[in-house]
Formats: structure tokens, sequence, C-alpha cells
């Protein structure tokens, strides 16, 4: 995979603090909510996807849609990206959202967004608002800048009607990688090497399926990762029985970490 145009350069240096929201797969097995984790580098605030759950995890972990300067979508799959309108519609009604918020995703993130606002809320995606909404669509393997981060998007194998992405973050002079949705390929490496925490999918135990990761599949090749802290998130039924068994971390919904 090339990487020669990463940029891990990132505008500050200090704590920055994750709060897993949704930690679920699509069936929101075990209970759990959907894919959802908020960033907060003391410069900016930003989602890393945001599943249909998300605005409700929000609202348990006093989060306003107002507070955050944008939101990072990995792919476009409900799971991932279906909480958007509800999120711009909170933003427009409830928390009064006056500034911009930015929005980066895969190429047809646009048309998609659009799309889901109105199936949901016919009529919802021309009405004037207060705040202006501006979709970034990332090019593979280039470099995004949103706020203070910089943004690598690398190609994974995940059938979504787009591309979809592992993303590898530079942000508060530290490195967040996080795989999507991918069953194994050589992307994987290249957004957790060297990264401060690698958020990655591991949706069974050790059954092999198309588009997904298992748990003992990341295990065979957890030692060519090269990051300094793996946890595991999108965890399905299959695996949560098994999870006496796993020695990797398991985000949890609510759980908060600092990196520093």
């Amino acid at each position: 995979m090339e990487t020669k145009n990463r940029d891990d350069s990132a505008a500050t240096s200090g704590k920055i603090r994750i709060r897993f929201l949704g930690t679920g797969d699509n069936f929101g097995s075990g209970g759990r909510l959907q894919a959802c984790v908020y960033v907060d580098t003391g410069e900016n605030r930003f989602l890393i996807d945001c599943g249909a759950s998300s605005l409700i995890a929000m609202k348990r972990a006093g989060i306003s849609s107002a507070a955050i300067d944008a939101i990072l979508v990995s792919h476009l799959h409900g799971d991932h990206f279906g909480g958007i309108p509800f999120f711009i519609l909170d933003a427009q009604l409830i928390s009064r959202r006056v500034r911009p918020l930015v929005i980066a995703g895969p190429p047809g993130l646009t048309r998609r967004m659009q799309e889901a606002m109105e199936v949901f809320y016919p009529g919802s995606s021309r009405i004037e608002r207060k705040f202006p909404v501006d979709p970034v669509e990332m090019s593979e393997s280039e470099n995004t800048r949103v706020g203070d981060a910089s943004i690598f998007p690398v190609r994974v194998i995940h059938g979504s009607g787009a591309p979809s992405y592992a993303l590898r973050i530079a942000c508060g002079g530290k490195i967040i990688a996080y795989s999507g949705d991918t069953e194994w390929t050589d992307a994987l490496r290249t957004v957790a090497e060297g990264a401060d925490l690698f958020i990655c999918e591991s949706y069974y135990f050790e059954k092999q399926m198309k588009n997904h990761l298992d748990y003992r599949t990341l295990m065979a090749h957890k030692a060519e990762l090269g990051c300094k802290r793996l946890i595991i998130t999108h965890m399905g039924e299959d695996l949560l029985r098994r999870r006496d068994e796993i020695v990797l971390d398991m985000a949890e919904d609510g759980m908060e970490l600092i990196l520093k």
C-alpha cells in the first residue's frame, strides 16, 4: 500500500479524551449502540462514525450536537452514518447550532446523506439552517485536513455501495487508527503502524466471512500491526458469547480513555 503522502503531523500535543459512545454491530448485539466514537483533542471535538443510535448515546453522555466540530465517516452503512440526519435536525431544532459542521467521508457521502434525510424526514435536506453543513468527500490515500486533525483514508474490503475506508487520524500529537468494517487486508497495517490507539472491528470469534474481521484472524496478524494499543469493537453475538476467551481490550458503550 502506497503511503508516501501520509501526514502524521498534528497541531498540538497534549491529552486526548476518547469516549466510546457505541460499540455494537448493526444488530445491536449485547444491547450495544451502533458505531460512534467521540474524540476531544482540547482544540476540537469530533465523532468517528455516527451510527443510527448515536444521538441517543450522545444524550446519555451529555454531549451536545452543538459541541461537535466534525463527523468522520468510514463507510456508508446505516450503522456507521445513519445517525447523521438525526444529528443535523437536533443541531437545528434542539441545540440551535450556528457554526459550520464538517462531515467527511468517502465518495458518495453528499448524495447518500441527502437521500437519507429525505427518506427519514421528507423535505429536511432542503430546509435553510443557521449553520452550514460542509460535506467533504475524502480521496483514497490522500490526506484531508479537518480542523486540527489530518485524516488519511485507506481503502478496505467491505461492500457498502461506495468506497469503504479505514482511517488514520493524526490529532493532538497522537495517532488514532480506526478499521471501520473490513475483512483482513494489508491496508490495516498501513493505518495501524505506530498508532497510539487502533480501534478495530472484531465481529465474529473465529468464523471467517466476507466483509468482516474475526478475532482469530486479527490475533494471527496482531504482531504485524505495530500499534501501541489495540481495542476491539463492533462485536457480534458470536464473539460476545465467548468474551471470556478474549485477551484483547474490548470497548464498551460509555468507556472513556485518555491518550497522553
